[in-house]
């Protein structure tokens, strides 16, 4: 939760980074002797972009919109919303006023102590808060720390354990591996691993 409230903000920078404006500009240079012909075929792209897709490619003075964190933040927003309902929508509390994603992570951190009794809640906001700082990681260009674990998978016995911090949650990354439990996603979804957590982990 303490990593998306950091991180989120950071996301409405990198939206439209401006561009810094020097104290001293230098003596700008001539323009290109094909500056006309260029300037008309990228006229002629925006166009095409727009009629194509309904954007407006940004003009020359303006930044240039980075979609996916445009998505990043629409798909956090939507998720601390309803993360935030759910929760007080099962602590039998009633709704509150609208309020920026930053605040409204505040307040759910407010009620951790009420979430952490209730041990179905407590593992959604985590996985749902894990997940929305995952996304915002990766828009943001993070990579996320992985750390080799010693000893070997007991399911399929290679040395492809690896530990995830940022989830806490242990995986065995070996594309082969398959667990006892039928109902496990790594027996249909080539992308999914067996996954201890943290705590299951440590008691084995």
């Amino acid at each position: 939760m303490g990593l998306l409230l950091q991180q989120f903000p950071e996301l409405t920078i990198e939206l439209a980074p401006g561009r810094a404006t020097p104290a001293h500009r230098p003596t700008p240079a001539p323009p290109p002797a094909d500056l006309a012909d260029r300037l008309r075929e990228e006229r002629a792209e925006a166009l095409l972009l727009q009629q194509a897709h309904g954007l407006v490619a940004p003009g020359p003075g303006a930044a240039p919109l980075r979609l996916h964190i445009s998505d990043t933040i629409r798909d956090i927003t939507d998720g601390v919303i309803e993360l935030e309902e759910a929760v007080r929508d099962r602590l039998g509390l009633p709704r509150v006023r609208r309020a920026s994603v930053p605040e409204r992570l505040r307040r759910i951190v407010g009620l951790l102590d009420s979430i952490a009794a209730d041990p179905v809640l407590a593992a959604h906001v985590r996985d749902e808060t894990r997940r929305m700082a995952r996304r915002c990681a990766r828009a943001l260009g993070d990579t996320e720390t992985v750390v080799r674990v010693s000893g070997r998978c007991p399911w399929c016995d290679s040395v492809s354990l690896r530990a995830f911090p940022d989830r806490a949650a242990v995986l065995c990354v070996n594309p082969a591996c398959r667990c006892t439990d039928p109902d496990c996603g790594c027996h249909d979804d080539p992308a999914c691993r067996h996954t201890w957590d943290e705590g299951e982990w440590s008691h084995r």
